[in-house]
């Protein structure tokens, strides 16, 4: 289940079900560095986007690499639109 909730100065609430394990395991993680839990949540989440979308970006590179040779210069595709 996941529910979104908006909030003042740009912030929203994400609720999420996790196992018990995982979050006592976070708030554990976070009481004991002094940090606060929805940073350190957030921050994770952002560093998981992050890592997958490089991977996406691996994947087209690798995909599109063969059509490397088949591209051309940015003047000639002008040329050809008439730009």
């Amino acid at each position: 289940m996941l529910a979104l909730k908006q909030k003042e100065m740009g912030k929203t609430t994400l609720a999420v079900k996790i196992e018990h394990k995982v979050a006592d395991r976070v708030r554990k993680f976070c009481r004991e560095r002094g940090i606060k839990y929805g940073f350190f949540v957030e921050k994770a989440l952002e560093e998981r986007l992050e890592r997958e979308e490089l991977k996406e970006d691996l994947l087209d590179l690798k995909t599109l690499r063969k059509d490397e040779t088949l591209a051309i210069s940015l003047e000639e595709y002008l040329n050809n639109r008439r730009v």
